[in-house]
């Protein structure tokens, strides 16, 4: 049981890892540059980091949940 705790945290880290990297890729499409002010290149660097944190997390999640109920659903027929 306590592998399965295991397993379950490294499938999440990775998952949050792979989904927020995703999402900065993503973000790099976006030209946010145009509704920022002249000379704050650090400030965008923060908004599209936390932007990616927040956008992967959640998708990260929602998969996760997914994969979780998808696991509990034979239960509900024995």
């Amino acid at each position: 049981m306590i592998t399965d705790f295991g397993t379950q945290s490294l499938l999440s880290i990775v998952s949050h890892l792979a989904f927020i990297a995703l999402a900065w890729w993503a973000l790099q499409s976006l030209h946010f540059d145009k509704l920022l002010r002249a000379n704050r290149v650090f400030q965008a660097r923060v908004l599209y980091i936390m932007l990616s944190i927040v956008i992967g997390s959640s998708v990260s999640n929602f998969f996760l949940d997914y994969l979780l109920w998808s696991q509990q659903l034979p239960t509900l027929f024995q």
